[in-house]
């Protein structure tokens, strides 16, 4: 009998997490009664109730397992460690405020035993602020033109994931993956399902701008070169530019010696502008060393504090 894992990252869900896995027993318990299955909580060092509600559920039934980060290692590597801790043959990631639809574990499934290696979500309708939304179509776009590879528009990492594909994460060694990236990149063959994802059923969502803000860095620095290379291009292409107009500047100088007088201003303007460039692609190469520098120390994804139910 087939064993499906099923991986729900928390951190501060204390009112989701019974409900939730309820509905997933229940879905395994009617709907796919002919696979056995696992549920890994990986918890993110919540400060509420979470990890006291996940205990019961484990010493309730021993197919819920748990691990329990010592702090909060971020929303990035949290959730990729747990997919590389499943057991069975397949396993399933979605969130754990009931955003993302359990129901559709059983098209995961379907899809999968047709032949499919990996089948993801895709949120093609939100009941998000729809700026956000919006700002998310945008980004994707964004990167959809630089990245060297495909990136898959709306995907969140909502998905099934065979046990071969899972062997390919565990060798890349990557202490800061951008699992979106990686999916497009390196995935099999992808069957993709439509969905519309659903307001959170309680609590707050734990994304700011600053998460946000990582998760988009981190996409554009793993996977595009384009915009180094341009500030290459565009910082020689001033240089070419400006000097063209400093020669020409010059030359109508000593033609108009005692009626030229254009003072100070274009010389200001020339330095703010050229100024604001710089800082602007300065710290777009900082981001590419944080990047590079975030993998060199190869620090482990989490440090466990404890697990529960795991042989």
């Amino acid at each position: 009998m087939k064993k499906i894992s099923v991986v729900l990252p928390t951190y501060n869900e204390e009112d989701n997490v019974i409900p939730l896995s309820e509905e997933i027993i229940n879905i395994f318990n009617n709907e796919l009664n002919n696979y056995k299955y696992e549920i890994i909580f990986i918890d993110n060092y919540s400060n509420d109730n979470t990890r006291l509600n996940i205990v019961k559920l484990c010493q309730e039934n021993g197919n819920i397992k748990a691990i329990f980060n010592a702090k909060n290692f971020g929303h990035i590597r949290s959730p990729y460690y747990g997919l590389l801790q499943m057991q069975g043959d397949c396993v399933i990631i979605m969130s754990s405020d009931f955003q993302e639809p359990p129901k559709m574990i059983v098209d995961f499934v379907r899809e999968w035993e047709s032949g499919y290696k990996v089948v993801i979500g895709i949120k093609n309708k939100s009941k998000e602020n729809p700026i956000m939304y919006f700002i998310r179509n945008i980004y994707y776009k964004l990167i959809k033109n630089i990245s060297e590879t495909e990136h898959i528009k709306q995907f969140m990492g909502f998905g099934l994931y065979d046990k071969e594909f899972i062997n390919v994460l565990k060798n890349l060694d990557d202490c800061y993956p951008y699992f979106r990236g990686i999916v497009a990149e390196l995935g099999y063959k992808i069957k993709k399902i439509n969905y519309e994802q659903q307001k959170r059923k309680s609590g707050k969502s734990k994304n700011n701008f600053y998460t946000l803000y990582d998760m988009a860095m981190i996409g554009i620095t793993s996977s595009s070169k384009i915009l180094l290379r341009l500030s290459t291009i565009i910082g020689f292409l001033f240089s070419v530019l400006f000097f063209i107009f400093g020669l020409i500047y010059f030359i109508y100088k000593v033609i108009n010696w005692e009626r030229f007088d254009a003072g100070i201003t274009p010389l200001i303007l020339g330095v703010f502008f050229i100024g604001s460039f710089q800082l602007f692609f300065i710290g777009l190469l900082g981001e590419y060393i944080l990047n590079i520098n975030t993998r060199v120390m190869k620090r482990p994804l989490v440090i466990e504090e404890k697990r529960i139910n795991f042989d």
